[in-house]
């Protein structure tokens, strides 16, 4: 075992970072030597033990917990590890698996450290009853215990936000997305929070210079940064826009922040400073420690040293350079400060709560200790949609809202993981010690890997399925599509909900997006710490133009806030509207939840913090009863959790039966109100290259020499890609390249993106296709997709003419319609197959259908406004 983890020292340092955290076999293992320490490793087993187990609920602290409470209570004995400090090491585990053994151990020799250990965990759920019951016996070590969480000494012990700071900037100029800072085709390591930092960056830009353009992140100038002596800085321009991934922060705390004492390989703190900093990834910095400040930052460049000064009193910032101010600004809430204290958000949260659980347990007032978050007074001028949305998720009387600026704590309806974030995640609930969901709905997708996954990525489709369920979430399989489209199939109206996703928008209620790390929290505890923001109000009115589509109405958004001057395309000096506020629609209340969504979706290019649109009952019914029918045949299919499904099922058909929506006050503010009269837009209107918001008439750019086109957005649906397909149909010249989706070549095994020098059939664009698409593999390939994914052989003969034969099979699994199933032939003991499956798809149990059965024109078509069904003259059942 050290042989093997001193070589894998040796390979991680020559790539200059730390080993990974023991697993559950190699701390068994590493308990095995410490019974029985080979001479001279002493020390080093030890240390291993201290510093190198994960901590909270993950299947090596489990091992590492057995192994110390047995030597703490005299079970077993180790020459290497005495009790006294069994006991201590125990405490460093945050909480979960060592927390029942330290409870057991107050009565005993050891029960004052174990009690003081106790003091500083905040992670005891449950187990708080079982330390009120010791203290209620007398138990001198449990009323301790019970009194030092009244009095706050976990928060009180930690070091306060220092009122003068210097750091040295590392300043990244324009603006930063979380691609960036996590770039997606990193996205395999990202639950390996040092190898994956050393992909911050690595692509060339200004003033950034990376050690290995597009492989390896600027290491050695920010190494030189910090050899300055003083903590680094991240600063930018605009931080932190685009996709909502804590890997993100991760990287820039691994550069920036402190080690958290005994967890391997996360970190904590660090200074984020910005002119604009996007607000779900200035909420993820909160969440783990940092401290994010909006300020003018001109006149700071790379590499400066400047000194930050905070007025803890008024929340004042105040930035220096040698010796003269360049900047000031306000911190965004006065509570930030503790949760810079409290080593972040969630655990100032936790700690707050338990502390008033202890003082309730004692009969003691309210704790003063903690500061309060300033609330705005109540106007009486009522509440928009979104306001009251969170009101009755927060437990307001009915028609009640939350004001912008109040803090609160909304329950959680519906929680949504997906894949490239989910293995962080289920890391960050196993720190939170959670072995069971509190929020109602938790359900996990493989939408971002299902295409091309990496070895990790077939580990985590097999691995997370069975982690999400047993805590009684709803986990999907690899191929079903994309984690927002089955989301909203399970969203609840005017309900909250968060997602670990920057498109988490709910077409129906009200999400707001996170990073992994407060999506677990979310999952776990079945709320969600939320800065209550303003709304701006989009207002449509009239009717729709010919020519003029639901694409044109999303652009239409910000085309009119620059039309008023609430919002501008320079990054220098950005002005944005929308930007951390809640986009509320009005205006266009008979629209499809699918049409709907388009709308809320295109809420995340805004930098919207949430979207909120009034519709009326119908399309929410139609929908909501199709879903109801979704979530019957996921039962019937084996889908896990049950019990979460029909007791989803049961609240869906409960509202349909008494259907009501909340509406909006006539007399509620906005931040802005921007109306559009549908007959003024009567042309389509596009987003320009590089950046959503630089909205413009098609008239404007007609006659712009177009280079590429790439068909495929987040932001589709499969219609999208129908009619592109239509516009395509017959055309075999056109005059600029068709970007055609990465494909994976067997042999090589390695992907290629192919440019064709002219338009191909809409068979040939693989994100035309929109479904699961696998190439033919030689059998002495090695596997590469998961294995349950079927594989069918060479086309039919029967090929339509009027469209050649595709080199593709297209499978399609788990659609349904009344007297064609084509759910996987596992289910249903005839076996039949698709017309055009081959032997291949036979033999695995799996009926495929081949993709030139599905023209253009013809095959698949939409249904009732949501949904895809295939008509029968698409395919005959053999």
């Amino acid at each position: 075992m050290l042989e093997s983890y001193r070589a894998h020292v040796a390979e991680r340092a020559a790539l200059g970072i730390p080993p990974l955290p023991l697993t559950a076999q190699q701390t068994e293992e590493l308990v095995a030597l410490l019974k029985n320490p080979p001479q001279g490793e002493e020390e080093a087993l030890v240390e291993l033990l201290t510093y190198r187990v994960p901590a909270g609920v993950d299947d090596a602290a489990k091992v590492k917990a057995a192994f110390l409470a047995k030597v703490a209570k005299g079970e077993e004995s180790c020459a290497l590890v005495s009790k006294d400090k069994a006991t201590e090491l125990l405490g460093t585990m945050l909480g979960g698996y060592n927390v029942k053994p330290l409870i057991d151990l107050l009565g005993g020799p050891t029960g004052a450290i174990a009690a003081e250990a106790l003091k500083k965990t905040l992670l005891v759920f449950d187990f708080f009853h079982d330390v009120k019951e010791l203290a209620d016996k007398g138990d001198a070590n449990a009323k301790s215990v019970l009194q030092s969480w009244a009095d706050g000494e976990w928060f009180t012990s930690r070091p306060e936000v220092p009122t003068s700071q210097k750091l040295t900037v590392f300043k990244v100029t324009g603006e930063t997305n979380t691609d960036d800072l996590s770039p997606a085709p990193d996205a395999w390591s990202r639950p390996d929070i040092p190898l994956h930092a050393l992909a911050m960056l690595k692509n060339p830009r200004p003033g950034i210079e990376a050690d290995v353009a597009g492989e390896r992140g600027p290491i050695k100038q920010l190494e030189a940064l910090a050899a300055k002596g003083n903590l680094i800085a991240y600063v930018g321009d605009v931080v932190g826009t685009g996709s909502s991934r804590k890997s993100a922060t991760n990287s820039v705390l691994w550069f920036t922040g402190e080690d958290i004492p005994f967890v391997p390989n996360k970190r904590f703190g660090g200074f984020c400073l910005g002119s604009k900093i996007a607000p779900i990834f200035f909420n993820t910095m909160e969440d783990a420690g940092a401290l994010p400040i909006e300020l003018d930052v001109e006149q700071m460049e790379m590499g400066d040293e400047i000194e930050l000064q905070i007025d803890t009193e008024t929340t004042k910032v105040t930035a220096l350079k040698n010796g003269a101010v360049i900047a000031e600004s306000q911190l965004k809430t006065p509570v930030i400060l503790d949760e810079v204290r409290a080593g972040g958000r969630i655990p100032l949260i936790i700690g707050r709560g338990l502390t008033t659980r202890a003082r309730e347990a004692l009969g003691l007032p309210v704790s003063t200790l903690f500061r309060v978050p300033h609330n705005p007074a109540d106007p009486g001028k009522g509440y928009t949609l979104a306001q009251k949305m969170v009101g009755r998720a927060c437990g307001l009387p009915e028609g009640k809202g939350v004001l912008p600026g109040t803090y609160c704590e909304p329950r959680m309806t519906t929680v949504g993981s997906q894949d490239t974030t989910g293995p962080m995640t289920r890391d960050e609930l196993k720190d939170l010690a959670c072995l069971g969901f509190s929020a109602d709905m938790v359900m996990q997708s493989f939408c971002h890997t299902a295409a091309y996954p990496k070895l990790v990525d077939v580990r985590t489709h097999r691995e997370l399925p069975a982690f999400i369920s047993t805590r009684g979430g709803v986990s999907l399989r690899p191929g079903d599509g994309i984690i927002h489209s089955w989301l909203n199939r399970l969203l609840l109206p005017d309900t909250v909900g968060t997602g670990g996703d920057s498109h988490t928008r709910f077409p129906i209620g009200i999400s707001f997006p996170a990073g992994s790390g407060l999506v677990a929290f979310a999952a776990a505890t079945g709320v969600m710490p939320l800065d209550m923001p303003e709304s701006v109000l989009v207002r449509f009115k009239g009717k729709l133009q010919d020519g003029v589509t639901l694409r044109d109405l999303v652009n239409a958004i910000p085309y009119y806030a620059i039309k008023a001057g609430l919002l501008t395309v320079e990054k220098k000096g950005k002005k944005n509207i929308f930007s951390g506020r809640i986009l509320e629609i009005e205006g266009l209340p008979d629209l499809k939840i699918e049409q709907a969504f388009e709308l809320s979706d295109a809420a995340a290019e805004r930098s919207a913090a949430a979207c909120a649109i009034q519709l009326d009952k119908a399309p929410i019914i139609e929908y909501m009863r199709s879903n109801i029918t979704l979530m019957k045949w996921m039962i019937a299919t084996g889908y896990e959790d049950k019990r979460t499904l029909g007791r989803r099922i049961k609240a869906m058909e409960a509202w349909i039966a008494k259907p009501e929506l909340l509406k909006a006050d006539a007399g509620a503010e906005y931040a802005a109100v921007i109306e559009i009269d549908l007959a003024d837009v009567k042309e389509p209107i596009v987003a320009c290259p590089n950046d959503p918001d630089d909205a413009k008439l098609l008239s404007e750019v007609a006659g712009a020499k177009i280079d590429e086109v790439f068909i495929g957005s987040c932001m589709t649906n499969i219609g999208h890609f129908r009619a592109a397909g239509k516009v395509l149909e017959g055309k075999t010249e056109p005059a600029c390249g068709l970007r055609r989706r990465p494909r994976w070549t067997p042999r090589s095994s390695t992907r290629k993106a192919t440019t064709p020098s002219s338009a191909s059939p809409a068979w040939k664009c693989p994100a035309a296709r929109c479904a699961w698409v696998t190439r033919r593999r030689s059998r002495r390939a090695a596997r590469r997709c998961p294995p349950r994914r079927a594989t069918s052989r060479t086309a039919s003969a029967s090929t339509p003419s009027s469209i050649s034969a595709p080199p593709n099979w297209l499978r399609l699994s788990r659609l349904r319609r009344t007297g064609l199933d084509l759910r996987p032939a596992r289910t249903h003991p005839d076996r039949r197959r698709v017309h055009g499956a081959g032997e291949s798809g036979e033999r695995q149990g799996r009926r495929c259908l081949s993709l030139h059965e599905l023209r253009p024109d013809q095959g698949v078509q939409r249904g009732g406004g949501y949904g895809d069904r295939l008509t029968s003259s698409a395919v005959s059942d053999r």
